[in-house]
């Protein structure tokens, strides 16, 4: 068993980081199994060497972002217990707690240390690959940073794509005009984008051309500068599609394409373009990839649990397929 104890200077702030009915500590309790107590502004942390230093990394994180006027609640409080858990290695070279993206309606933070890896990737390479499950964050960070930069002024128009309905794009069976057809597998860029701007703002850029929400079809011929472009559910396009896609890129530009690999849709015997692109790609200079994994989730945290159970399943039928075949 270990021990230690934190001497906060601000007992304002002490208040606000530990919560009502010390609820935020209560949380790292449980998830580092550490008995926590607070005598004052002294913090006194019980547990396993590894669980007290997670739980004072925390607890550190969390009383640097009250001190600087954030409001914290569950979701991050478990980031923080979420970050002060990931290996050295996986973190960025830049404090976490300084990763910030200033958005009209909220400031965005990193909930883990891959998203802040990504962020950082994000800002550092003009094409970035996001791998891995939904929940992870990796579509709405990236309409963050891109909505972060045309408010900064670094570029002028935002356009978010993926494939409609399936690879194929066979939109003429449904009903309605096209705006009708194609909204409904566009939603979730759309909601990332009224969770950042006021909803007058987004209707004015989209009525103008400033933000563009387009099925990947509309890709095809055009040179996309001074943009940010965004790929969703990349891992339903073919090598062709993801080519197309990945040559539009022009001056001033970043393109982000985000896929979840055990996700394909794609018909049998037909290769994902995302696999494709990472396989043909991957000594290529000047671009970034990120992989997100169960330990990412920042949903519910049921949706953590469902996606290391099929993982785990994945694992086990990928194992048994290998021997049956040897």
């Amino acid at each position: 068993m270990a021990e230690t104890e934190l001497e906060l200077f601000n007992n304002q702030l002490v208040q606000q980081l530990v919560g009502p009915q010390d609820g935020n500590l209560k949380i790292i309790e449980e998830a580092l199994n550490v008995e926590i107590a607070t005598f004052g502004n002294h913090i006194h942390i019980k547990g396993n060497d590894e669980a007290v230093g997670q739980a004072k990394s925390a607890i550190d994180s969390l009383y640097s972002k009250v001190s600087r006027g954030i409001e914290i609640g569950d979701q991050e409080v478990r980031a923080a217990v979420r970050i002060s858990g990931a290996e050295t290695d996986q973190k960025p070279k830049i404090n976490i707690d300084e990763i910030v993206l200033k958005t009209k309606k909220r400031h965005i933070y990193p909930r883990s240390a891959t998203q802040a890896q990504y962020i950082v990737e994000m800002m550092n390479n003009e094409l970035v690959f996001g791998l891995g499950p939904a929940g992870t964050g990796k579509t709405y960070l990236a309409v963050a940073l891109a909505v972060t930069m045309m408010l900064e002024g670094a570029i002028d128009k935002i356009i978010l794509s993926r494939p409609a309905v399936e690879a194929g794009e066979n939109l003429g069976f449904l009903p309605g005009d096209l705006k009708d057809k194609v909204d409904p597998y566009l939603r979730p860029l759309y909601d990332a984008l009224y969770e950042m701007l006021p909803a007058e703002q987004v209707d004015k850029k989209l009525a103008a051309g400033e933000i563009e929400i387009a099925p990947l079809a509309f890709m095809r011929g055009r040179t996309l500068s001074n943009a940010f472009v965004i790929l969703d559910e990349a891992q339903n396009t073919t090598p062709m599609q993801m080519k197309m896609f990945l040559t539009r890129l022009g001056e001033n530009s970043r393109m982000v394409v985000n896929g979840d690999l055990s996700q394909v849709d794609l018909p049998r015997g037909v290769i994902s373009g995302l696999r494709d692109a990472l396989d043909t790609l991957h000594n290529v200079k000047g671009i970034g990839s990120v992989t997100f994994s169960a330990n990412d989730v920042v949903r519910h945290g049921l949706v953590a649990k469902i996606v290391r159970a099929y993982e785990q399943k994945n694992h086990q039928e990928e194992k048994q397929n290998h021997e049956n075949n040897n």
